[in-house]
């Protein structure tokens, strides 16, 4: 994989994102890589143990790199995947170990540790902004994914790296709101040195509290649906129903709101009004999806 000589234009794009994501990180630290594919599942079994080992050893210049071989049929050619899960490890540009037969956390560690002993990887006292940032990727994109368990796992490792850093910080509250545990995020926020919890991020993530105090999850939101279908002038089902949904899929309790404000836009003392202006504070002010609803809203109200 030296050239790209006589490969195809998509080809080429995929050599070049395999050096970019995998093969230059390698120069200076151990990258798991792990060959997989959305219908695969034993390797949906194996991904939260990679992501954790990881994260665990990403002080120790240990990062996780994963190729969907449906999406890099190339590259898994190169590698000669027969099977998934494959996962090897590589090191300055050369597979140094095939993981594949490590199955448990302790297989995984003592393999890492037997290959960190031989290795010239230099680690230091405490996580790069570097190495941080794709895990903190990670763990956005599985709570983003609606797994705040696992999300969770993963900033509390980070918090082990990186105690003073408010995305982890942040991503850590977020997570335990959407697993429900308020009082939790509480706490934790309240722990918080005053120097980190003037940080954006953290603002953003208060406001979530914020939104979680006044719209608590609900379980089962089939009665709140039924409701609405039921009386679809029932502003305060509608309301209860977007609500609850703003902890699931903000989309729909966007509508929601927007819904409510549409057709009577002063119900509740402008009610919905206000709860989406939490919701767009919860997600972020500077958020795309923030600046979409936000001409939605403008629309509703002036149009």
């Amino acid at each position: 994989m030296a050239t790209t000589l006589g490969l195809s234009a998509a080809e080429k794009t995929a050599v070049e994102a395999f050096r970019r994501e995998v093969v230059e990180p390698s120069m200076t630290s151990l990258v798991i890589i792990d060959f997989w594919a959305e219908w695969c599942g034993p390797c949906k079994a194996l991904t939260p143990l990679l992501e954790k080992v990881a994260a665990a050893y990403a002080d120790r210049g240990v990062v996780l790199a994963k190729v969907d071989t449906d999406k890099n049929q190339f590259i898994a050619a190169q590698f000669q995947i027969k099977s998934i899960p494959t996962v090897y490890a590589m090191f300055q540009g050369q597979l140094v170990a095939d993981l594949t037969p490590a199955r448990t956390e302790g297989q995984l560690k003592a393999a890492l540790d037997k290959l960190l002993a031989q290795l010239p990887i230099e680690a230091g006292d405490a996580a790069s902004a570097a190495e941080l940032e794709p895990l903190i990727a990670m763990g956005e994109q599985i709570l983003a994914d609606g797994d705040p368990v696992r999300a969770r796992g993963i900033f509390d490792q980070l918090a082990e790296m990186a105690p003073d850093n408010a995305e982890v910080a942040s991503g850590r509250v977020r997570a335990l709101l959407a697993a429900g545990e308020t009082e939790e995020a509480e706490t934790l926020i309240a722990q918080l040195p005053p120097e980190i919890a003037k940080r954006p991020e953290i603002v953003r993530t208060q406001a979530a509290l914020a939104l979680a105090r006044s719209a608590p999850p609900v379980d089962d939101l089939a009665p709140l649906v039924a409701k609405v279908n039921a009386d679809p002038q029932d502003m305060q089902a509608r309301f209860d129903l977007a609500n609850a949904q703003t902890a699931t899929d903000r989309n729909a309790a966007a509508d929601g709101f927007l819904h409510i404000i549409r057709t009577d836009r002063e119900w509740n003392e402008g009610a919905a009004r206000q709860q989406l202006l939490k919701l767009f504070e919860a997600v972020g002010l500077m958020d795309p999806w923030v600046s979409q609803q936000r001409r939605r809203l403008s629309a509703a109200l002036f149009g």
